[in-house]
């Protein structure tokens, strides 16, 4: 398994729904694998295999020193809210205050394809829904108020990373998955 390079904003395998997994095989605990290397390396508190250049609803999560990963996720969220500092590997070094639900339940599977519940509340909540919030083409800029936003934005253009990405001239690729995808991989 490998660290991999995290997409930043821009790329646009970031906006883009990632297809639910099919096949729960060697492939995809590589994919879960290099998910939790890399977000150790960052460091990070999740990361999703779209911010590797992955399109597959897979993520990973370390809280509290507990690690874990969801594959296919499905949230069912609480009612009270919270607004709290939230922050991204794809955008270093923006942090906003941003509004999620104080308690979450998540359902979806394990790397072997056996299904789990995870029930979080407070950040370990927050990272489940920034989370999948990926996978679904959704960045915490999104959620943000609109002049939060637009405070965001400014930073973002005004970031050492997001200029030098825009200068580089090097257009974004998203990884071919080894899986099916609904034909769009074939």
């Amino acid at each position: 398994m490998s660290i991999q390079e995290i997409r930043l904003f821009g790329d646009p395998v970031l906006l883009t729904p990632a297809a639910p997994v099919v096949d729960f095989d060697k492939e995809l605990r590589n994919l879960v694998a290099d998910l939790t290397e890399t977000m150790l390396d960052a460091p990070g508190a999740g990361l999703a295999a779209p911010q590797i250049g992955v399109p597959l609803r897979v993520f990973t999560w370390i809280v509290e020193e507990e690690l874990g990963h969801l594959i296919n996720p499905v949230l069912d969220l609480g009612s009270e809210t919270e607004d709290d500092e939230e922050g991204c590997l794809s955008f270093p070094e923006l942090r906003y205050n941003t509004p999620r639900s104080l308690q979450v339940v998540a359902k979806g599977f394990n790397m072997f394809g056996e299904p789990i519940v995870v029930e979080g509340t407070e950040f370990l909540a927050r990272a489940l829904q920034h989370e999948t919030d990926h996978l679904d083409g959704i960045l915490f800029i999104d959620r943000l108020s609109p002049e939060n936003r637009k405070l965001a934005m400014k930073e973002i253009r005004e970031s050492e990373w997001f200029n030098l990405q825009n200068e580089s001239g090097n257009t974004p690729k998203i990884k071919e998955s080894p899986h099916t995808i609904f034909g769009r991989n074939t």
